[in-house]
């Protein structure tokens, strides 16, 4: 029973990376962008893709948040206790980042919607830097199992800090593929250009920072390093293939096959990453059997899951495919 709650976990990290990360990741192209004018084109496309969707993609969010405290309440108090300043950075960065997206299509003074646009496109990057940070916290063994661990260095850390820039890297690259596609089928070739482009060279930086985190994390978090070149190594293989393809069909492919190629990439990360933690929670000094909750609360929290996943699914399957079918323009 442990180790099918997480899986569902793992689920839910993997649904808010594709999803949620596609949605920083347009943000991030929103921020370097350019001025007003220069902006215009890209800002509006990043507008339509996100429009439908981008409140939508933070029910995973809350649901890995549910699923954590209920299967592993020690090792999710530990958490808490320990890398706040991260989480609630990252918290502060959504409630910015929606606030100004929302602001930003209604307000009317110029210098207002220059605010708005700035804190949205600001906390799409700082958002995902710091949840990854968090995550790059408890891989490395930094969070005690009695929780009140270091507030700083838990997260200031060499694998947390490689982790934040990574997360934004992969979150651009994805973003870029995505909006590529979705120029293609709005019959905008300057735009498909334009983020092809991008998305090539957030590729190449993301490999960049792939290869050398893995030099940090061989000294910083020796387990990890070692299982990732070792049982996570099929995962890692996985996600550079489809992540290579992704790329080199952007001219020929359908968007369909463009962003399921995108989307494994980032999946083969995330499973690499939990392959390699396995069995830990924490580091190297808390094993997801030493931390789990009793089995009739897992029991129980696996009923729920289920019947959540076959209430919200069809209706997040129905949400973006009428998104993808351009169904939900406001006009």
């Amino acid at each position: 029973m442990t180790l099918v709650v997480a899986a569902a976990f793992v689920l839910g990290v993997l649904a808010y990376a594709i999803f949620g990360g596609a949605d920083f990741g347009a943000g991030f192209w929103d921020l370097v962008a350019g001025g007003a004018d220069r902006g215009r084109a890209p800002r509006a496309l990043v507008d339509h893709s996100l429009g439908p969707v981008w409140e939508a993609n933070h029910t995973w969010l809350i649901y890995c948040l549910v699923v954590a405290w209920s299967a592993f309440p020690e090792a999710f108090a530990a958490v808490m206790t320990t890398l706040y300043l991260p989480l609630g950075l990252a918290a502060l960065g959504i409630v910015l980042r929606g606030s100004g997206f929302a602001f930003r299509k209604v307000v009317v003074r110029t210098s207002y919607q220059r605010v708005a646009g700035a804190a949205f496109a600001a906390s799409s990057v700082v958002t995902p830097f710091f949840l990854a940070a968090v995550g790059g916290g408890i891989a490395s063994g930094r969070v005690p199992l009695r929780g009140h661990g270091d507030p700083i260095g838990s997260w200031w850390n060499p694998t947390s800090l490689l982790a934040g820039v990574l997360a934004v890297a992969g979150c651009a690259y994805l973003a870029a593929v995505f909006l590529t596609a979705d120029a293609r089928a709005d019959d905008q070739p300057d735009l498909e250009r334009y983020f092809r482009r991008r998305a090539w060279v957030a590729a190449w930086v993301t490999g960049a920072l792939s290869i050398a985190g893995l030099v940090v994390v061989r000294y910083d978090a020796h387990r990890l390093f070692t299982r990732l070149i070792t049982d996570a190594l099929p995962a890692v293989i996985v996600s550079v293939v489809a992540g290579v393809a992704a790329l080199v069909l952007l001219r020929t492919a359908t968007r369909r096959q463009i962003r399921f190629l995108a989307a494994v990439a980032i999946a083969g990360l995330v499973i690499g990453w939990s392959i390699a933690q396995y069995p830990y929670v924490l580091g190297t000094h808390a094993t997801l059997n030493e931390v789990a909750a009793p089995r009739s609360s897992l029991v129980a929290l696996t009923v729920i899951v289920i019947a959540a996943i076959l209430l919200v699914a069809p209706s997040m399957a129905l949400l973006y495919s009428l998104q993808q079918r351009s169904r939900l323009r406001a006009d």
